[in-house]
């Protein structure tokens, strides 16, 4: 989390570090800024979200969910969700990339 943080304070508004990319899997270190946003968007493959540190925001189907340090949220492949966090927060995001994403 020492280099997220220390990048964090480089960037506008978040920085990620990709941890492990191997075949489906994608294992990313997201910090978010106080104020900072990673607009809508959706995966190609289900993904985990879990709050390391602070806390962030996630946006869903049209209603936002706080989650604190230590939560772990799930969404399934193709569904348009943004992120928050009006104080920061850190969080692990891992993604199960399609077949054909992975070649």
């Amino acid at each position: 989390m020492k280099i997220v943080r220390r990048e964090l304070e480089e960037s506008p508004a978040r920085a990620g570090r990709t941890i492990v990319k191997e075949g489906m899997l994608t294992v990313t270190l997201v910090g978010v800024k106080p104020g900072g946003e990673l607009r809508p968007h959706k995966a190609d493959g289900p993904i985990t979200v879990q709050v390391l540190d602070g806390e962030i925001e996630v946006q869903s189907g049209g209603s936002s969910r706080a989650l604190p340090t230590g939560t772990l949220v799930a969404f399934n492949s193709g569904i348009v969700h943004g992120v928050t966090s009006p104080r920061g927060g850190i969080f692990l995001l891992t993604v199960v990339n399609s077949p054909e994403r992975t070649s």
